[in-house]
């Protein structure tokens, strides 16, 4: 049974606010925020089990050195990377102490804290990473993020403006953008926005996948399963689909109580 745009919107919201800052973490690493400065490009780790055979390396780096921030920010991605996220913000609060003016460590350390669910804290220091008259579009995407983790989506939404003005079109930005809109149970501005996002060259899967999202909780489940399909096999998309159909007759049945299903943000 389709359910009406409310409804549906309540049924994922706090998935699809995992999703805001997996987006705005995504966008900020391709710029190399948290890049490592030893590891290049083309040989990072990708996996969470290479991840975890860098520690060893990266950990000792840094305990050689505490105040290098460069190493500091290496090892405390790879701990994020693993799923250590307070060993994390405890590395990078350190390497904040012996280095305050290092805006590029600042916003590395308010990823780490609302990536371990620190708003405020994430908020404080995020707003010391950069500073008016030198805005960064990252940082603003990043704050924004928090701000919808904090059910702020109004304020979240200026960030996200702001962050458009200096890189225009971005889709990480885009796609952040537009599932602040749709906690604001507001579909169809969420729809225009997420195909906005990602019909620009440089869109992830997941900004489609999140495009398939919205599209699905409208009802439109052949068009979802559609677009999914661009980046999943066919059974793939089906599957999410019929996932997604299930979650929502599941909480037709029950008197409107949310059923959040794990990692249903596409």
């Amino acid at each position: 049974m389709r359910l009406p745009s409310v409804r549906a919107a309540n049924l994922l919201a706090s998935a699809v606010l995992a999703a805001v800052v997996a987006l705005s973490m995504a966008g900020c690493k391709t710029t190399g925020d948290d890049t490592t400065g030893s590891i290049g490009a083309s040989s990072k780790p990708t996996s969470e089990a290479e991840w975890r055979g860098s520690l060893e390396t990266l950990g000792a780096r840094y305990r050689a050195n505490p105040g290098d921030a460069q190493a500091a920010m290496d090892y405390a991605r790879a701990l994020r990377a693993t799923e250590q996220r307070a060993q994390a913000v405890a590395v990078l609060q350190q390497a904040s102490i012996r280095n305050p003016h290092d805006m590029k460590l600042l916003g590395a350390y308010g990823r780490a804290l609302a990536d371990a669910g620190e708003y405020a804290e994430a908020l404080d220091a995020l707003e010391r990473a950069h500073t008016p008259d030198n805005p960064d579009w990252q940082i603003l995407n990043a704050q924004g993020a928090v701000l919808d983790q904090m059910g702020r989506h109004t304020e979240a939404q200026r960030y996200y403006s702001a962050a458009l003005k200096i890189a225009p079109n971005n889709p990480s930005v885009l796609s952040n953008l537009g599932l602040s809109y749709l906690l604001e149970k507001n579909l169809k501005r969420a729809e225009l926005t997420l195909r906005k996002a990602a019909a620009q060259p440089n869109a992830s899967p997941k900004v489609r996948q999140n495009l398939a999202l919205v599209v699905g909780l409208q009802g439109r489940f052949a068009e979802a399963e559609k677009i999914a399909s661009a980046d999943l096999s066919e059974s793939e998309a089906a599957a999410n689909v019929a996932y997604l159909r299930q979650m929502l007759a599941q909480h037709d049945g029950k008197g409107g109580q949310p059923y959040v299903p794990p990692d249903a943000g596409g």
